[in-house]
């Protein structure tokens, strides 16, 4: 299998990661075609796909902030099973993670991560994939290392139509497993400029972020 980083729409593999995207993920997850090409060539954002037998499988984004010292899982696919796509994945994205914070001079603090809450959520099936099952991503996150930041959590819609999505939770992975909080403005701060490139922010975002400046930190539970 290999580990090929996307850095344009008009790569084949880009087409077919996008099809994988809209079989997986909900409508209102996934970020319109056209709307893929600034993002894929900001240099901090790192889109890679798994390709086995020249087709894409599996795919990961992420980025990280140099400042904060922090990165940003934005999503895991697994698109087939038996395949070991999972662990492939979360390792080389570990190991590039690593890499990467190493050339800054650090070594990174942690990740962040919105994962599906299947207790409170409605259905969420994901095309179908078993290894998609929102059950199933959740304790394989929580295996990794995640754990649940201690506030109700919604995100903009990435349609941009103003619409809170619910049902998921803000996570977060410290390198240092001893962690058990967060400074609070970093996690405004992180949010902040990461949804900084959708204008229509749900009134449910604004004052969620509005609370968390109003706080000095917030704790980390299990998931």
């Amino acid at each position: 299998m290999e580990y090929i980083r996307i850095t344009h729409i008009d790569d084949p593999l880009f087409t077919q990661m996008h099809q994988l995207m809209q079989t997986v993920f909900p409508a209102e997850e996934v970020l319109d075609f056209e709307l893929w090409r600034e993002p894929l060539e900001d240099p901090g954002i790192r889109v890679f796909v798994a390709v086995h037998e020249g087709k894409v499988v599996g795919a990961t984004e992420y980025r990280y902030y140099e400042d904060l010292n922090v990165a940003m899982t934005d999503f895991t696919i697994i698109g087939r099973e038996g395949l070991g796509i999972g662990r492939f994945l979360a390792r080389k994205r570990q190991d590039d993670l690593i890499a990467v914070a190493k050339t800054a001079g650090k070594e990174i603090f942690g990740m962040f991560a919105e994962i599906y809450d299947p207790y409170r959520a409605g259905v969420h099936s994901f095309g179908g994939i078993k290894p998609m099952d929102p059950f199933v991503r959740r304790e394989v996150l929580s295996h990794l290392g995640y754990k649940r930041l201690d506030f109700p959590y919604v995100h903009p819609s990435w349609q941009n139509d103003g619409e809170a999505v619910a049902e998921l939770d803000l996570c977060f992975m410290p390198f240092d497993e001893n962690t058990n909080q967060l400074p609070a403005s970093l996690i405004s701060t992180f949010l902040k400029r990461y949804y900084a490139v959708l204008p229509n922010k749900p009134k449910a975002w604004l004052e969620m972020v509005d609370d968390l400046d109003a706080k000095e930190s917030v704790r980390l539970l299990p998931i």
